[in-house]
């Protein structure tokens, strides 16, 4: 069971917006828009006043990120569902704002029916994710996934192996290694040779692309 009259914040940086959208909701007899915020800031200490049930929050704002926002809101456990509302489709967009506890997505573009709907549905505990926002985040699940698994194979690799590994992406040739692990070139191309057994890593290229998706030229 949800709440029968739906409480919502609107935070977006145009008031044109923010009127826009609180005169849609206000045709609803179950929703009450009981405040707006321009800014993230604005955005947080007004949810801990007044307590909504749904906060629609837009991801650019003039004082910051509405993906910081969405995280403090949440993490300040009042109850508030965080519904986005964006005009953006990318990845990483979408992909960290889902990690920040956002309960749905929904494009600026939409029509004011789908917007009520999302709204109900989010404050009856649903997750609201059209299509388009859907396949976005499932890219980047596929990428989270893959990434994992990359990081368990880097594992394997002893603590050697994963030093040569790194150097050989750096661009360091075998007597450079040799020079810097003090180990014989002979040596590190045993090395290399484990590592292309127990990753399937061959060209310097591969190398590479390991090490940058496990974000190993951080460290």
């Amino acid at each position: 069971m949800g709440p029968d009259v739906i409480r919502v914040v609107v935070v977006d940086d145009h008031a044109v917006v923010r009127t826009g959208l609180r005169t849609v909701l206000g045709r609803s007899p179950d929703i009450e828009v009981v405040g707006e915020a321009a800014g993230a800031k604005e955005a947080v200490a007004l949810v801990g006043r007044v307590h909504p049930h749904v906060v629609l929050m837009d991801l650019d704002l003039a004082d910051g990120d509405g993906t910081e926002a969405t995280r403090e809101i949440v993490a300040a456990n009042t109850g508030a569902r965080v519904l986005v509302l964006t005009m953006h489709t990318e990845e990483e967009r979408l992909t960290p704002v889902l990690a920040a506890g956002a309960a749905g997505f929904l494009m600026k573009s939409a029509a004011d029916r789908e917007l009520v709907d999302a709204v109900r549905a989010v404050a009856y505990g649903d997750v609201y994710v059209r299509p388009a926002a859907a396949r976005v985040l499932l890219r980047g699940i596929a990428k989270e996934r893959a990434a994992r698994s990359e990081r368990e194979q880097f594992k394997t690799l002893s603590e050697r192996e994963q030093e040569v590994l790194r150097l050989v992406a750096e661009g360091y040739s075998g007597p450079e290694i040799g020079g810097r692990l003090a180990i014989s070139p002979k040596t590190v191309e045993t090395y290399k040779q484990r590592i292309q057994e127990k990753l399937g890593l061959s060209h310097r290229a591969e190398y590479i692309q390991f090490a940058v998706k496990l974000g190993l030229f951080d460290h």
